[in-house]
């Protein structure tokens, strides 16, 4: 598993790969403070659609036998939430995202969005020529579904608070991403992807560890995930 690196040390935001370093599993929380965070570092996501006051955002990512895990920390003003409900348009309020690609010989991919009042989204998209679908689970029960937790410093986790911040803490099955992913992935894999946040508060803002040209749905401007 190689030496540990110091967890404030941030990756290049402008680097087309990212390295993610296997980790035992454990159950998160929200608050991002499991020893297992320490051993990666972490990534800063840069701004792509710029708001009048800078907002940093950044992210870890581990795997394990099991599935990926994924952390967000969002520097923000005001919980720009008012879905209460999974599956809802959570894109179109505080937000952060992530879309992953495993299998690059067809263009299918998943994504999964997370609010600050920790309601979900998670997608299978078929994108032909552009053109694309999102398709919710059919079978997402316990072993599938994706655990995930949320947490606010600063202020009070609810609707239009106003706060320093919110961290989002996630786990992402293997077995949800059936069958395009067959396999879990170990050293040496490669998955494409990219990750994502929007915020409300002044405005539509965005951020993307590999910037688009506007949509999200770019996936061959995605990424490369290598796992150590």
């Amino acid at each position: 598993m190689g030496g540990v690196r110091a967890i404030g040390q941030t990756q290049p935001a402008d680097s087309t790969s990212l390295t993610i370093r296997p980790t035992d599993d454990f159950t998160v929380n929200g608050l991002g403070d499991h020893p297992a965070w320490a051993k990666t570092d972490w990534l800063t996501i840069s701004a792509q659609k710029a708001r009048p006051k800078p907002l940093t955002t950044r992210a870890k990512l581990l795997y394990s036998t099991t599935g990926l895990y994924v952390l967000f920390r969002c520097d923000d003003e005001t919980l720009t939430a008012t879905i209460e409900t999974d599956y809802g348009p959570l894109y179109n309020e505080d937000v952060v995202e992530i879309f992953l690609w495993p299998d690059t010989s067809v263009p299918i991919y998943f994504e999964y969005e997370l609010s600050p009042l920790n309601y979900e989204l998670p997608l299978l998209v078929p994108n032909l020529n552009n053109k694309f679908m999102g398709w919710k689970p059919w079978q997402y029960g316990p072993r599938e579904r994706v655990q995930h937790a949320t947490s606010a410093w600063g202020g009070d986790k609810r609707s239009r608070a106003s706060v320093s911040g919110w961290v989002a803490e996630f786990f992402i099955p293997y077995r949800l991403l059936s069958p395009i992913v067959q396999t879990p992935p170990n050293r040496g894999t490669r998955w494409r992807g990219n990750l994502y946040r929007i915020d409300y508060d002044r405005g539509y803002a965005t951020w993307a560890w590999q910037k688009t040209g506007g949509s999200f749905h770019e996936f061959g401007r995605f990424g490369t995930l290598i796992f150590e």
